[in-house]
């Protein structure tokens, strides 16, 4: 026969888990949002702005070099509308710094005019340098 014995009764309270806390960060300022786009790497930036000052470089040295035929071209027409002729070309430079550069229209006859144009916002205008014959 066998005997069980009864259970052993002790007065122990059941285990009671308690939560550990849990550290909070401490408080953070908002920080922005770094700039991860496009535009975030300093080369690229750099390659952009050097890019721009090259292609302003190149207008500034393109207008110098074009400036003088560009006011000769409108002294040019500008004599040609009045003197009843047909403008042909002027030259690229004044290549005997007198202010003036060579330019070529032709009359309604068809005989071609040698004219000097200003090559000076301050002297739009031509004068007839040699009437040539054809």
């Amino acid at each position: 026969m066998s005997e069980t014995q009864p259970e052993q009764t002790t007065n122990q309270s059941p285990s009671v888990v308690t939560p550990t806390p849990v550290a909070t960060p401490p408080a953070t300022k908002a920080v922005p949002a770094t700039n991860s786009g496009l535009f975030s790497n300093w080369k690229l930036k750099a390659g952009i702005i050097g890019t721009i000052l090259a292609i302003f470089a190149i207008g500034i040295f393109t207008i110098g070099f074009y400036w003088v035929n560009i006011v000769a071209t409108m002294g040019l027409n500008n004599w040609s509308r009045r003197a009843n002729a047909q403008p042909i070309e002027c030259m690229m430079r004044d290549t005997d710094n007198n202010g003036y550069v060579s330019c070529s229209a032709k009359e309604s006859d068809g005989k071609p005019i040698a004219l000097e144009c200003g090559s000076s916002i301050f002297n739009i205008g031509c004068r007839v340098k040699v009437k040539m014959e054809p």
